[in-house]
């Protein structure tokens, strides 16, 4: 019963586990970077991305969704894909970020880590989505029209 069930569930329970890493080293970055050192919030936000993409992308190819290539081409394809999906999440998050602290005045440290908080669980969604139909599957076909 458990066995069939975290058969049925892995991939789902992993990338909440990461997710919640991921999600961990996002909020963190945004809180030095715009509370502790005083940057701009959507500076903050920005480095905030790249480098929890950094943590999602090696942590979702390994650990969630098992991705395997087999050549260059392949490993190209499937990191340009996440980025690409990824950057879209980004703008998602961007203007998650304005609304709430420039067009709703979100604007001490609790009130946008707050903001940050509820825009991270909405990308999440988003980029479990985006990982798993369209970047972590077969990549062959593409990688074979590069060629």
């Amino acid at each position: 019963m458990i066995k069939d069930l975290w058969a049925k569930y892995k991939s789902i329970i992993a990338y909440l586990f990461w997710g919640v890493v991921t999600t961990v080293v996002n909020l963190a970055v945004f809180q030095i970077l715009s509370s502790g050192i005083h940057w701009n919030y959507q500076v903050a936000n920005v480095i905030a991305w790249f480098l929890s993409v950094l943590v999602a992308y090696f942590t979702n190819k390994v650990w969630v969704f098992g991705s395997h290539y087999t050549t260059v081409s392949d490993f190209i394809v499937e990191f340009l894909r996440f980025y690409f999906y990824r950057g879209l999440t980004l703008v998602l998050d961007i203007i998650i970020m304005y609304v709430g602290v420039s067009l709703l005045g979100f604007n001490d440290p609790l009130q946008q880590f707050i903001v940050k908080f509820i825009d991270n669980v909405i990308v999440v969604i988003a980029n479990y989505i985006f990982s798993k139909w369209l970047i972590f599957k077969d990549n062959r076909d593409i990688a074979d029209k590069i060629e």
